[in-house]
């Protein structure tokens, strides 16, 4: 008997000596500092992604810090940035990357220095994961609303962005939905309102100038939407009903307020953000994710349901 107790106390003290061992084996990388470089940080969106990442990497060490860049889009400021967090000696590093394919070596590079790469929002070829909205059912999502606002018949642009794999998934999903309508004629696909305020005010304004005849316009995001809709209070056009994806906070306020803004595919940047420094936190111990392809489903957010729309600003 005693003997057998001996056994189960032996048993119990080996069992309490792994687990600390276990906890100091996953404590061995703490998490001390994230490098964050994205498209814009104009853009709220951007923003939010940063302060989400921020959020998770305190509840995992309230000492960590995190540095967000912004890469204004050009891929060559981006490989500099990713240099600068190589030599920061950064834990990781959440890439939006502003050419999904071109990053690589960039990406490769941060790897070989041991540190583990999250692509957020966008795809990254080489990262270790990604995290993204499932872009392709947004643009769908928007596309579908709009077709179905103008009765599907109309004339229809396509305000496109910077040559990012999610807008370029958006497009591809709204392009879908609008050809199931034989009515609606697409005047216009290709045009860069990259991914500003400013920039789709100024692609607006070109387009309500070659058009007399306007009913629709799928904006690829929402900064571009607010600007676009500017554009069209500007040179006193109505009739018009633009959609977006995004659900950002300037959206929440143009659908509860006088705009041509009927709908917007949500995103949720800061799930994203928290999601992806999970990942790359488990990267740094050893854990490679069970599926490097996370994406998150959009909602469709509309005047009717805004006011229970649970948004970016409810974090």
């Amino acid at each position: 008997m005693l003997k057998l107790k001996n056994k189960v106390l032996h048993t119990a003290i080996g069992c309490v000596i792994a687990a600390v061992a276990g906890v100091a084996q996953a404590a061995d990388k703490p998490l001390k500092l994230i490098g964050i470089t994205v498209g814009s940080l104009g853009n709220p969106y951007f923003v939010t992604v940063a302060k989400g990442a921020e959020a998770r990497a305190k509840a995992i060490n309230p000492n960590a810090k995190v540095t967000a860049v912004s890469a204004d889009y050009d891929l060559n400021k981006q490989f500099t940035q990713i240099d600068n967090f190589i030599s920061a000696h950064v834990d990781m590093i959440l890439l939006n990357a502003a050419d999904a394919k071109a990053i690589e070596p960039a990406v490769k590079k941060a790897q070989a220095a041991g540190i583990p790469v999250v692509a957020v929002d966008v795809a990254a070829a080489g990262a270790d994961a990604t995290v993204q909205t499932n872009n392709v059912k947004a643009g769908e999502l928007a596309c579908d609303y709009l077709a179905k606002k103008l009765g599907g018949k109309g004339n229809v642009i396509i305000e496109n962005g910077p040559q990012v794999s999610a807008v370029i998934d958006r497009v591809n999903g709204c392009k879908a939905v609008l050809a199931k309508s034989p009515g609606i004629k697409i005047l216009s696909s290709d045009q860069d309102g990259k991914g500003s305020r400013d920039g789709g005010m100024s692609a607006m304004l070109g387009y309500l100038t070659r058009f007399p005849k306007l009913d629709g316009v799928f904006t690829i995001n929402d900064p571009q939407a607010v600007g676009s809709d500017l554009a069209a209070k500007q040179l006193n056009r109505s009739n018009i009903v633009i959609t977006s994806v995004d659900g950002a906070p300037d959206i929440e306020t143009a659908l509860q307020s006088n705009t041509l803004v009927q709908a917007s595919a949500s995103q949720d940047p800061w799930a994203m953000a928290q999601k992806a420094v999970d990942i790359g936190y488990g990267v740094m111990n050893g854990k490679k994710p069970a599926d490097p392809m996370v994406l998150l489903d959009p909602q469709l957010v509309t005047r009717d349901n805004v006011k229970s729309y649970k948004g970016w600003s409810a974090h």
